[in-house]
């Protein structure tokens, strides 16, 4: 057997069959839209970190600046937004 010849499939391997007769499902509610909705966090300090809320659903420790009045710090793993108490951004 030739290792490097791609795999191929009778028309009848069931390997190929998805959905018949059923229509794709999608949620409408999309993830960048959720996030969108969470209100800011405001934080005492010029920093917080976030860590998407910990735990195995979590992400990496990161650490963001809030020293630029009139801008939300953005967490760049799960979107959620930080203000300054005192300097919340009007957008």
């Amino acid at each position: 057997m030739n290792a490097r010849k791609a795999k191929t499939f009778t028309a009848d391997d069931y390997r190929l069959t998805r959905f018949l007769g059923k229509s794709k499902e999608i949620n409408p509610r999309f993830a960048i839209d959720l996030i969108a909705e969470t209100p800011p966090i405001a934080a005492k300090d010029h920093w917080i970190s976030c860590d998407g809320g910990g735990g195995p659903l979590g992400h990496p420790k990161v650490f963001i600046n809030l020293d630029d009045p009139g801008e939300y710090g953005t967490c760049g793993y799960c979107g959620l937004r930080f203000y300054k108490e005192g300097h919340q951004p009007h957008h």
